[in-house]
Parts: structure tokens; sequence; C-alpha cells
């Protein structure tokens, strides 16, 4: 059975609004929750990721949402903080990873930081117990692939193209993909312009699919209620849970 790990920006448009699409998600088949911590700069992320991050910040959201929404779901769902090295960096990474501790929270995903800086912090993530999800991108040479995935935990994340999320590219990753393979057993999703259209083909020679943009866009149509967003995206993800394992 393929995995489906989904990004949601966090607290947007609201904290409860949040922890109920959380489980909606989950009775409609995603495995993994991507909680993203909404930042002024998402730099791995298309406009409309952007926009909601924007939009969260405009209407104040603070860490302390962010904790209150992972307090109600973390110990139903499997989440992991989807977010940029700035916040983590200010607020501390073992302040973070005793919060994800409390909380239930499996680890972190932290794009921009750099493979060599992680590993810093490896004895912290293993102290906690907490994993931080290793990228592999299409332009990765052998020889770094082993290095980046020997340690890898929970899964990696393959991303589809080189670019920002969302913009749907596609490229020829079966090489890659056999050479990270070689390497390690740790589970490969991939992600970057995954939606009900694409993911068929993209998981192809994969163990799941990370989506987000397909998703987020919908929290952003202002045309639908609070109550047809959660079951719009919902819909969405049982359609992509179901096409992926056809």
């Amino acid at each position: 059975m393929k995995k489906l790990v989904a990004y949601i920006t966090s607290s947007f448009p609201n904290n409860n609004f949040t922890v109920d699409l959380a489980y909606k998600l989950k009775e409609s088949g995603v495995d993994i929750l991507e909680l993203g911590i909404p930042f002024s700069d998402p730099v791995a992320d298309g406009p409309v990721i952007e926009k909601a991050n924007l939009k969260a910040l405009e209407n104040g959201f603070k860490l302390q949402d962010l904790f209150e929404v992972s307090s109600k779901i973390g110990k139903d769902i499997d989440t992991l903080w989807m977010g940029y090295a700035n916040p983590f960096h200010h607020y501390g990474i073992e302040n973070f990873l005793k919060k994800a501790q409390e909380y239930n929270i499996s680890g972190t995903i932290i794009p921009d930081l750099p493979f060599e800086m992680a590993k810093k912090y490896s004895d912290l993530y293993e102290k906690y117990g907490k994993a931080n999800i290793t990228f592999v991108a299409p332009t990765t040479p052998k020889d770094r692939i082993k290095m980046l995935v020997e340690n890898s935990q929970k899964f990696i994340y393959m991303v589809a193209y080189a670019g920002i999320t969302g913009s749907g590219k596609s490229e020829d990753l079966s090489e890659i993909i056999k050479n990270i393979k070689e390497f390690t057993n740790t589970p490969l999703y991939i992600g970057f312009g995954v939606d009900e259209k694409t993911c068929k083909e993209k998981s192809k020679d994969v163990d799941g699919v990370i989506v987000g943009s397909a998703f987020v866009k919908h929290l952003l149509d202002d045309s639908l209620s609070n109550h047809e967003k959660i079951n719009k995206i919902s819909s969405l993800a049982l359609e992509i849970k179901n096409k992926i394992n056809e």
C-alpha cells in the first residue's frame, strides 16, 4: 500500500479548522500529516503555499498556535512539523524537539537546512526519538546520495524536479530512484507537483507521494465555506490515495 503525505498550513484560517481538517484527512486515507509552520519567505514553496503562509501570518499566527493544534492531533495522527530554518533557529531546535515529544509529533521537515548543518543536530534528534526528513533532488550526484540516505529516518523526500512546489514539472527520475534504493531501504516518497492528475504516474517506482499545493489552493478559495473546504480537500485526498494504489 503506497502512502499519502498531506501538507497543510497550520492555523489557516484558524486552529480549530486545522484540527478538524487533520482528522478528516486521516479518515480519507492520509498516512502522515505535514503541518506547515507559516513563514514569510518559504523559499522551496510555490505561490499557492507562499500565499497561505502570508495570510496565516497576517491573521496573527504564533508558534503557540502550532503547539495548540499539535496538542490536539499528535496523539492520533502521525504528524511532522514542516518549516524553514529561521523559526527553528530562533526558538531553538532542542526546544522544538521537547515540544514534539510532549505532543507526540514524530519529527521535522526543514527544506533549507543543509545536510551538513542538520548532522550537527543528529544527537538531539536521537535523544528525543524524532526524525529529521532527508531530501534528495534530481541533481544530486550518486556519491552524495549515499551520504544523504544512509542514516535516513521515516522516509526520504524525493524532490520531483529542481524548483519550487506546485509548478508541476516532469523529469525522468528512474536513475536517481535506482541510486537511492541502492543505498537504503528507507521508504521513498515523491513530492513537488503531485496532484490528482499526476499522482499515479509519479508514484510508479516509489513508496508514496507528498501533496501540498493541490490541497492548499482550496484553503485559499474564498468562495467556499470552511465546511466545504474540508470536504473538498478530504475528497481530493481520498481520490489521490485510491489512484496511487490502483
